[in-house]
């Protein structure tokens, strides 16, 4: 029996080929594409470094056997091993911009991305923004994103996990912003110190029904960023509990719980929460202000 790689030699031929090998597959598709083809243009072009876009160029031009060998050896760990895309490439992207994962971090997926684009508009009003948290921050896209767009804001990237903060050092200088972004150990806000215009988090949130029945991609990430106690809520109500005590007068708190959102709205009646909603898809992300927090503490 031949070898694909013996056979196949074109750009063209291993989109063809990864096509159909993941289409003949049970995968699951939820970190970063939605379908065959999208995927199947992910594997090959980056294994390449290739762009995404405005690549047709390319599309018949032939491989070394270096290149085929290792295209077919991420099509095979995709298939058999289940292991997600972006884990393969070692990059993933948010607001449009390439972050290095691997195992010891969750692959960014948040909706978050379309808030922090819009400068979290309208709810942040003309508050100037001179702190942002991104609590539990795994690779430090949602905080790196945010340090994007709030030029001059200083950015703490905090994570229980020191392998996750050592994924989010390297996204650091990736993006050369040393000079306002760093990284915090802390276990939720146990060493935060100072207050913070903006907390945003994507913590753990997945219930124990959710994580028992999870495809077998998820499997492949860390169970840390992902196991929140049987009902998904274990470090929500934590950041709920201190959040008020760490932000400054007019602040924001924006937290996403997924599909423990139900959960969590049936916990807190008294608590104004404002469910967002997002135009490129996403669900389960909270906001609450610093004055509703406080109130709604001092009342309880």
């Amino acid at each position: 029996m031949t070898s694909p790689i013996d056979d196949l030699h074109s750009v063209r031929d291993y989109l063809r080929y990864a096509s159909s090998q993941f289409a003949a597959s049970p995968l699951f598709f939820g970190h970063g594409t939605d379908n065959v083809w999208d995927e199947a243009v992910q594997l090959v072009m980056r294994s390449l470094h290739l762009p995404l876009e405005n690549n047709t160029v390319f599309l018949d031009a032939r491989l070394t056997r270096g290149e085929r060998e290792l295209i077919v050896d991420r099509i095979c760990r995709r298939v058999d091993d289940r292991v997600p895309l972006a884990y393969l490439l070692g990059e993933a992207w948010f607001m449009g911009m390439p972050f290095h994962v691997d195992e010891r971090v969750l692959v960014p997926r948040s909706p978050i991305g379309e808030l922090i684009e819009n400068g979290f508009q309208p709810w942040l009003g003309d508050k100037p923004v001179e702190r942002i948290l991104d609590l539990c921050t795994g690779s430090g896209c949602i905080g790196i994103g945010a340090a994007s767009v709030f030029t001059d804001a200083e950015v703490d990237l905090s994570d229980i996990s020191a392998d996750a903060l050592a994924v989010a050092d390297s996204n650091i200088e990736l993006h050369g912003v040393r000079d306002r972004v760093r990284t915090v150990q802390s276990d939720v806000f146990a060493t935060i110190e100072g207050r913070y215009d903006v907390i945003v988090s994507n913590p753990p949130y997945v219930d124990a029904g959710d994580l028992a029945s999870m495809p077998d991609e998820y499997r492949h990430e860390p169970e840390l960023g992902l196991a929140a106690g049987k009902d998904g809520l274990d470090i929500a109500h934590r950041i709920i509990a201190e959040a008020a005590n760490h932000l400054t007068p007019g602040g924001l708190l924006i937290v996403e719980v997924g599909n423990s959102w139900v959960a969590l709205d049936e916990a807190y009646p008294d608590l104004p929460l404002t469910w967002l909603e997002f135009e490129n898809g996403g669900d389960g992300v909270f906001l609450v202000t610093e004055q509703d927090l406080r109130h709604w503490r001092d009342s309880n």
